[in-house]
């Protein structure tokens, strides 16, 4: 870039440049830009100076390109577009009065969905577009404004605010209790039908990890129901099917409102936890600030 401003001088250069090529007139293109006739003259002569080569033959009635000015302007006004196109869109990111949350399926339909009342109550102008993804995918790819990801917190390329702190307990439901038993213990889980969580896509914790946690060694044999979507495991956990790994932030209200049971009292600190991310490189909109200081709150 030190280079370019070496020939010349400024981007003002370049588009006094430009406007005179387009309307073939410094005069005109004074006054597209608002400035001068003397001003674009003498932009372009500064330019000029520095190639070395005439970009202009000036003639009694306005200006025409030369063989070089006419390459220079293909190449000028090339870019130009391009620039425009970038600002042109960042533009209308910024002004959009909707907001793409990336997340999974089980996030959307036990997490979000149950606040989204409050956030249209309290911001009926901004629509949320939820858009549920069984992979972290690209930003830019899809159009997206922020994404819930799991994670210690550190990742490349993107700001992090935590949501959550990864913590897991068993539960099951009232029916299933009612059939099977309440275990008394983390041993006794062992004789209980396990859902298990099997994602092809994401690394999450599985019962090995749970019962390792509580000392306890634990074989997995390859049985039981296995699902490779969190909000199935929840869905077969409430209708009877066995025990599933709770995410609290997850399972919180499902165990409030009694639809589960959460059956010990001390929860797996995983160590990770669930955070709202943006790429660093991206400006985020005013209904994407809002609806990041909402997610905290509602958190």
């Amino acid at each position: 870039m030190h280079k370019l401003y070496k020939y010349v001088h400024s981007p003002a250069a370049l588009l006094a440049f430009e406007a005179a090529a387009r309307l073939s007139s410094f005069t005109k293109a004074a006054e597209a830009l608002n400035v001068t006739q003397p001003a674009i003259s003498q932009s372009i002569k500064k330019v000029e100076c520095a190639l070395g080569v005439a970009l202009f033959e000036r003639r009694n009635r306005g200006v025409q390109l030369t063989e070089t000015g006419e390459r220079f302007y293909t190449d000028i006004s090339y870019g130009l577009m391009h620039i425009l196109r970038s600002a042109e869109s960042i533009a209308i990111k910024l002004s959009s009065q909707h907001v793409t949350l990336s997340c999974s399926t089980a996030f959307a339909h036990y997490w979000m969905v149950p606040r989204l009342a409050d956030f249209r109550q309290k911001h009926p102008g901004i629509e949320i577009r939820v858009q549920t993804t069984d992979r972290d995918i690209e930003f830019s790819q899809e159009n997206i404004s922020l994404a819930v990801r799991r994670g210690s917190g550190e990742f490349p390329g993107f700001h992090a605010v935590q949501l959550a702190q990864e913590r897991l307990y068993p539960v099951a439901s009232p029916g299933y209790l009612g059939s099977h038993g309440n275990p008394e213990n983390a041993t006794a889980l062992l004789d209980h039908a396990l859902i298990h969580l099997e994602e092809p896509f994401r690394l999450r914790p599985g019962w090995a990890d749970w019962f390792e946690a509580q000392g306890i060694v634990y074989h997995d044999t390859g049985g039981g129901l296995r699902l490779n979507d969190y909000a199935l495991v929840i869905e077969a956990a409430i209708a009877g099917e066995g025990v599933a790994s709770g995410w609290h932030h997850i399972v919180e209200k499902l165990v409030a409102q009694g639809v589960l049971v959460k059956l010990m009292d001390s929860p797996y600190e995983v160590g990770q936890g669930f955070y709202v991310v943006w790429p660093k490189r991206s400006i985020l909109s005013p209904q994407s600030e809002i609806l990041l200081s909402w997610l905290q709150g509602a958190a």
